[in-house]
């Protein structure tokens, strides 16, 4: 009987011990991506002087619909995007797919896929593609266009690990590599991402994540070279080869803080409600709010809206979306999301995503 006492005793201290590491380990990361973010601030200057802008396209019809401020509470693949903490927070497997409507004739398509090895953790794979469709080859002499057509490509693949330390708190981390060729031309980059996640015994969760960390791009390519005389060479002299050189270009690194809360009544209704605060190295911070509806775990309504400093410059409008869960067997399930957002000048965006779960 005392032989059990003790090994209860020292099971009990032993996880006390683990939560103690892992509450340790969560104040470092925080403090740790806090000093970061103090690193890479920037300005308003600054503004426009980033590239890989595809980076921050937003991805997931329901993420999008709710104005991106799902930081704190994203769970699944589709945190990928948000906050990769999310992605092993509900221990489950889950492929999405998605594709989103930008402006300028701009598509977006995403593809995805989390699965779950337990107390290891979850591992995540993942691809973005940018379609420009094709676009019309000019020169000086053929400013109509040479009749040619090129479609420029821009990519990321990303790999992903999260796992659930304690039953409140779950981190991850992002890999991504970056790809954008024009033509010739191309550029390659490394972009990483950290991310935290807390839930409370209240039922209100924390989110903070830090995105896009990684070293400057270049250009680079064939297409930068092209052939010019001399000044002091003689006349009828073949033309020299010259090459033009890039410059470096940062990466677009933000900092988001979120918070969220859900509210249930009537055993069938769910109000969720979520906030997020993005600092951005290249521009305004930015203010996200949304709002969830759900009815039965089965159909969910949702509205977003995003507030900037710079508010008039702001082109993105509120945002809306609804989804549908449809259960299949004991388990497994599929999701449908669409979303929808306003834009000054432009048509709207639109979302759809199918997710696959087990």
């Amino acid at each position: 009987m005392d032989y059990c006492k003790c090994t209860i005793r020292d099971s009990i201290a032993g996880e006390n011990t683990m939560k103690t590491k892992y509450s340790i380990f969560l104040i470092e990361l925080l403090i740790l991506l806090i000093g970061v973010t103090i690193v890479y601030g920037g300005s308003e200057s600054r503004r426009g002087t980033a590239g890989a802008l595809e980076l921050l396209l937003p991805v997931g019809a329901r993420s999008s619909a709710l104005a991106g401020s799902l930081n704190s509470s994203i769970t699944g693949i589709e945190a990928v995007n948000w906050n990769p903490a999310g992605v092993g927070r509900d221990e489950i497997t889950e492929a999405m797919f998605s594709t989103f409507n930008y402006i300028a004739d701009i598509k977006m398509n995403f593809a995805g896929v989390a699965v779950n090895f337990g107390n290891i953790g979850t591992f995540g794979f993942s691809l973005r593609a940018l379609d420009f469709g094709d676009i019309p080859i000019t020169t000086v002499d053929q400013p109509e266009g040479t009749g040619s057509m090129f479609t420029p490509s821009y990519s990321v693949f990303g790999f992903t690990y999260s796992n659930k330390f304690t039953e409140r708190i779950s981190g991850g981390v992002n890999i991504k590599y970056v790809s954008e060729k024009i033509v010739r031309t191309s550029a390659t980059g490394v972009a990483f991402d950290l991310g935290i996640q807390y839930l409370s015994s209240t039922g209100i969760s924390l989110g903070i994540v830090l995105k896009n960390l990684g070293p400057s791009m270049k250009f680079d390519g064939n297409d930068l070279e092209y052939y010019a005389p001399i000044p002091t060479q003689e006349p009828g002299s073949v033309s020299r080869p010259m090459r033009l050189e890039g410059n470096e270009f940062e990466l677009p690194s933000t900092l988001e803080i979120g918070i969220g809360y859900g509210v249930s009544f009537l055993e069938q209704h769910l109000v969720g409600l979520n906030f997020n605060f993005q600092n951005s190295n290249f521009g305004s911070d930015e203010y996200r709010l949304g709002v969830e509806y759900c009815w039965n775990d089965l159909i969910y309504l949702r509205g977003g809206f995003t507030r900037v400093q710079d508010q008039d410059n702001f082109i993105f409008g509120s945002s809306y979306g609804i989804g549908i869960k449809i259960p299949i067997g004991a388990v497994s399930k599929v999701v449908c999301d669409y979303g929808f957002r306003n834009v000054t000048h432009f048509d709207p965006n639109r979302w759809i995503t199918i997710k696959i779960s087990i």
